[in-house]
């Protein structure tokens, strides 16, 4: 096999894992959004049958009763964890990718999404701080 047909099928194979990934990260994407867009329906089905104003306001997210008022089928669960899923989509997207650029020995690509995900912890947590 000559080094040209060598590159060839190496970068054929490339492609191939890099189309893999992307295709992942697609269903990723896709699977999020129908889950949280579920989640916001039951939640506002909930609060219509509850008779509760949607301009009312909402209680704040309570990670630690979650859970419970899931259980309870409060509508604020099910609307929080739609919004939560709308928020880690993007999330998963970029971690899903870096694990791609790691396989693919992609360096550069794969330090600018840890950076991106290290912006993305610091805001969490700074928001997270403020209103605490």
């Amino acid at each position: 096999m000559s080094a040209g047909q060598t590159a060839r099928s190496t970068r054929t194979a490339s492609e191939a894992r890099a189309l893999a990934a992307e295709r992942l990260i697609g269903q990723l994407l896709i699977g999020v959004t129908y889950v949280s867009v579920g989640l916001l329906a039951i939640g506002v089905v909930l609060m219509v049958a509850d008779s509760i104003s949607p301009t009312s306001g909402g209680p704040p997210l309570d990670l630690s009763t979650l859970g419970a008022q899931l259980v309870a089928l409060e509508p604020a669960a099910f609307l929080w964890l739609g919004m939560l899923a709308v928020v880690a989509a993007p999330i998963g997207r970029v971690i899903v990718a870096a694990v791609a650029y790691a396989r693919e020995s992609d360096w550069l690509m794969l330090a600018i999404s840890i950076g991106i995900l290290v912006v993305i912890t610091i805001g969490v947590i700074s928001s997270v701080t403020l209103t605490a």
